[in-house]
């Protein structure tokens, strides 16, 4: 292997924003990625079209990030939301603001990204190599090289003076996010907390969940409160309902705020009919019962609810499905007016972290400088992205968090190796 000045470990979003930083400082950069193509994870991100910051100021980023956001102070005032916009635009990426400030590309199709990501490297001729970091070496104490290879007996290094660890997390171990990172780290003196899942589905024991596989509702509200009734996370979106329990939109950010799953019990209220207050739906339920008085209430309750929502409506509110409209009673309304208002949804625990968009948890920021994002322990040693305790809520926020990483670890490298 050729020598470097640095190596980049992992060519995902933080990991290629590096080594573009680096690149462009005069800086011998080398990725070493393993999967076949970069920026896997990048291909998933916003439903196949890549939610590539949130059009907003700093602060907001700030205010997004549910633990350790001080940490990120430094980087977001040099790398904003509107610097990303910009350095995609130069590139040729044009993007568009949607819902929420989130960005995207005109073309809706994370590939574009990715390409020009990509292509940016090549035009700074930054070498990409297809295999694994299995660890860093070291001499007195400082980087000056990494091993790469499965750990088969059969390992090479590549001699350099810088490593930027942008493994990523534990999500999605397909996309190649497989935790190398947390290991390596530890074993040079890091301390790791404890990796947990992030935007991640839901698991329920309410067995209507699976009755109701494959509903989803739309322009609901969903409302989520911990056991001392405090409500954690509120939003109007979309969910969905699974075999084991919710997903969906609003589930994945809502999670993102439910962060003691050990110590807490969480309960999600879905409130059906949001455009309208109790006393609103009271009178529509009024009418349509007098309406279709003559009809079974598991008919008549089909123009008010979806039809996999029917039967658990019914089952929950303790009304017969073909009781007769007519005979219903005022307490028996009210049951059914208090569970469109407030559909409750036991939660169990979190799905498994693979299935999570993000991890939370991860190095110490503490033991990170977070200026230019190098160990506090070992010199030449960065950190970039996911890898990093630091996460945010959905919106776009997770990948400006890498690109402000990526760039601060990539410019802080390059000016590191330029002094020793």
């Amino acid at each position: 292997m050729n020598r470097a000045d640095l190596v980049v470990a992992g060519g995902g979003a933080a990991g290629m924003m590096a080594a573009i930083a680096a690149a462009r400082l005069g800086a011998s950069v080398t990725v070493v990625e393993r999967n076949p193509k970069v920026g896997r994870k990048l291909y998933i991100t916003g439903k196949g079209r890549c939610n590539v910051t949130n059009h907003c100021p700093p602060e907001r980023v700030l205010a997004a990030v549910p633990r350790n956001g001080k940490f990120l102070y430094s980087v977001l005032e040099r790398t904003p939301p509107a610097w990303v916009e910009e350095f995609f635009e130069a590139l040729g990426v044009p993007l568009k603001v949607e819902r929420g400030n989130r960005v995207f590309p005109v073309s809706d199709k994370s590939a574009d990204i990715i390409d020009a990501l990509f292509f940016e490297l090549r035009r700074l001729k930054v070498p990409i190599v297809n295999d694994r970091v299995s660890g860093i070496c070291l001499r007195e104490g400082a980087v000056c090289g990494v091993e790469i290879g499965e750990g088969l007996g059969v390992l090479t290094g590549i001699p350099c003076r810088a490593v930027i660890m942008a493994t990523g997390g534990l999500s999605y171990p397909a996309t190649g996010s497989t935790g190398d990172g947390y290991r390596i780290s530890e074993e040079l003196g890091h301390t790791l907390v404890a990796p947990k899942p992030s935007l991640v589905p839901l698991e329920s024991t309410d067995g209507f969940c699976a009755r109701m596989q494959g509903l989803a509702l739309k322009n609901v509200v969903l409302t989520v409160k911990n056991q001392k009734k405090k409500t954690v996370y509120q939003e109007q979106g979309e969910l969905l309902f699974t075999h084991f329990g919710l997903s969906g939109p609003l589930v994945l950010s809502a999670s993102a705020h439910m962060r003691s799953f050990e110590r807490e019990q969480y309960t999600c209220c879905i409130d059906l009919k949001p455009a309208l207050d109790e006393s609103a739906l009271d009178a529509r339920l009024v009418r349509e019962f007098s309406s279709g008085a003559n009809k079974d209430m598991d008919n008549l309750l089909g123009t008010l609810a979806p039809r996999l929502l029917v039967p658990v409506l019914l089952e929950r509110a303790a009304i017969p499905g073909d009781k007769k409209a007519h005979d219903l009673t005022k307490q028996e309304r009210r049951r059914l007016l208090e569970l469109f208002k407030c559909f409750t949804v036991a939660v169990s625990g979190p799905r498994p972290i693979a299935e999570a968009i993000i991890t939370s948890g991860g190095v110490k920021v503490s033991e990170v400088d977070p200026r230019t994002m190098m160990s506090k322990k070992v010199p030449g040693l960065f950190f970039a992205g996911e890898l990093l305790d630091v996460d945010a809520y959905t919106g776009g926020f997770n990948l400006q968090i890498a690109w402000a990483t990526g760039r601060a670890a990539g410019e802080g490298a390059a000016e590191y190796v330029r002094r020793v």
